[in-house]
């Protein structure tokens, strides 16, 4: 398993506000990797910047041996992004909505037939396909977006927030449906401020806090070192 991600010394200002402060973190093949914190700790600005939105103000990103600043457009031949507020067109059905993003990426019409098909399979809506996105439940919206995200089968899969704001039963499906793909070789790059969530999604988890990376490994490893029973106490811990 060799590894796809590799973030090094990574920086984002905002004039004087300094997001991100020089984290470095790596995703193997196939594996969940978690950055994990609380609002404003530099989760999403990480984010943005490995899915090509932002531009770091110092550090290097490679994926799969393409450099993000000199080979962007091979860079995001390889991603998909979802963010935690994308929405869709409410006024499409859902169907339609998949057919539209599919010719984004399809350079045939059989190619885009099968990004739509697989996308179906994904989001699992039956009959509701056939509805207007207008009428969904946030969890609906949210398992056809994951649909969207991984129709073309990336090689990376970043992930903002997946499950916020949906009810348990939603935010299950949606985590198998993530843990089903990373089994079959994506690597996901996700985001989250549920650490108890996370800690039965990811293979490996980042600690960050105020642009800095704390301490990472496996959830189990964390707690271990921390002596503490859930990764909620092991942030609490590191902090000190």
């Amino acid at each position: 398993m060799g590894v796809i991600l590799k973030v090094e010394g990574l920086k984002k200002s905002y004039g004087a506000v300094e997001a991100v402060k020089g984290i470095s973190f790596s995703v193997d093949e196939g594996e969940i990797f978690a950055l994990i914190g609380p609002n404003g700790a530099g989760k999403t600005t990480t984010l943005r910047i490995v899915a090509t939105l932002l531009t770091a103000t110092a550090g290097t990103v490679t994926l799969m041996g393409h450099d993000l600043r000199k080979s962007p457009d091979k860079f995001r031949e390889n991603i998909s992004y979802l963010p935690e507020e994308a929405g869709a067109y409410r006024n499409l059905k859902g169907r339609d909505y998949l057919k539209f993003m599919a010719n984004f990426y399809a350079e045939k019409p059989d190619e885009a037939a099968g990004f739509v098909k697989r996308a179906e399979d994904i989001a699992g809506l039956g009959e509701r396909l056939g509805s207007k996105v207008g009428t969904y439940s946030k969890g609906m919206v949210r398992k056809l977006l994951l649909g969207r995200a991984l129709m073309t089968r990336p090689s990376l899969a970043i992930l903002d927030e997946p499950t916020s704001g949906l009810d348990v039963i939603n935010s299950l499906e949606v985590r198998e449906i993530i843990k089903r793909f990373a089994k079959e070789g994506i690597s996901v790059l996700l985001s989250s401020h549920n650490m108890l969530e996370i800690e039965f999604l990811s293979d490996r988890v980042a600690l960050i806090d105020k642009g800095r990376i704390l301490d990472s490994g496996t959830a189990q490893g964390l707690k271990d070192k921390y002596q503490a029973p859930n990764l909620e106490n092991v942030f609490r811990s590191a902090l000190r």
